[in-house]
């Protein structure tokens, strides 16, 4: 029921803009709900609080995968690679921990903290909390580590951390669908929102001068049971299953497509809590997925199955600014 209810919201978003108008009563409901909660956190009646530490935001004004992991990724050796000790902090969005913040490590639960925040742990090696509060996750790693920088994993909205830099990550593609807010549009706030945070990263080909340009790059698959790694040429030509449960599954499938493999595509709803009938099929042809799906198969996942690890290539300026603008705030 509630895959069906993502998959036709998305549809009215992105493709058939007519039913969108009908919602638009619901999306002006919304936009006044957002507003006047921005005007209680600007006011003081709503209270943020300031870590002792920088914090960058990088978030999304859209529901739905934006790029936004590969990019924390990508900053944080940036960070790292400058000097800094960063930390990184998250909803932990699917987690069913009991109590918050939890604390994130390379053997931790997905379904206990998140499939994206188990991903991020592993890639980068730093230390990382999460919990619904990003200002309690960040408390504790200012407490319980030696992190001098905090990166905050999406919480553009969630204006109770007072932050240094915001960065914003669009999908090129994709872009704002029908432009209206929800539930008639994918937007969590008004476009000009942008207008007001430090960088806007397109996932993909930018549209304006102000933007920067990024490019998700993988071509290795990596088997989820003996590590073996593969080229995505090894796969042309023999047929393959894609399964995705991510913001943008096209966006998977079409890299595969790309590469020349012929897949038989597969999506499901973003961080969606796979079975193991969920990535078998009757023929015995390679399962391909991507890393976030894998951290959350990897129990039950066979020698058919492999995963495509990415990573996002901003444009080359981009992080001198980001750098020049955090020694400037710090």
């Amino acid at each position: 029921m509630k895959n069906g209810l993502a998959r036709w919201l998305t549809d009215i978003w992105y493709k058939d803009h007519f039913i969108g108008v009908w919602l638009l009563p619901l999306s002006l409901i919304f936009s006044h709900i957002v507003r006047f909660r921005k005007f209680l956190y600007t006011k003081g009646i709503l209270k943020s609080y300031t870590i002792p530490v920088p914090i960058i935001v990088v978030g999304n004004i859209t529901v739905g995968g934006t790029g936004k992991t590969p990019l924390i990724i990508y900053l944080a050796e940036i960070l790292k690679n400058s000097g800094f000790n960063p930390g990184i902090i998250s909803r932990g969005y699917g987690g069913l921990a009991q109590s918050w913040p939890q604390r994130v490590y390379n053997d931790s639960d997905p379904n206990q903290i998140g499939d994206e925040a188990l991903l991020i742990a592993k890639q980068t090696n730093c230390p990382m909390a999460v919990g619904p509060s990003r200002v309690n996750a960040a408390n504790m790693l200012v407490e319980q580590t030696d992190c001098n920088i905090i990166l905050s994993d999406d919480g553009l909205q969630h204006y109770a951390l007072r932050r240094d830099i915001e960065i914003a990550v669009i999908d090129g593609d994709r872009r704002f669908g029908n432009n209206y807010m929800l539930p008639a549009g994918p937007l969590r706030e008004p476009i000009e929102r942008l207008q007001h945070v430090n960088f806007t990263i397109v996932n993909g080909e930018k549209h304006a001068a102000h933007e920067y340009s990024m490019q998700l790059v993988g071509d290795t698959l990596v088997n989820l049971i003996s590590g073996e790694q593969k080229s995505l040429e090894a796969f042309n030509g023999i047929g393959c299953h894609a399964i995705a449960g991510i913001g943008n599954p096209k966006r998977f499938f079409n890299l595969l497509k790309i590469a020349g493999l012929n897949c038989i595509n597969h999506s499901f709803p973003d961080h969606y809590q796979f079975q193991q009938d969920d990535i078998e099929y009757a023929d015995d042809k390679p399962v391909l997925m991507t890393e976030k799906d894998a951290v959350k198969c990897t129990t039950f996942a066979g020698l058919q199955h492999w995963f495509l690890p990415v990573k996002a290539i901003p444009e080359s300026h981009f992080s001198d600014k980001l750098l020049k603008l955090l020694k400037r705030t710090s």
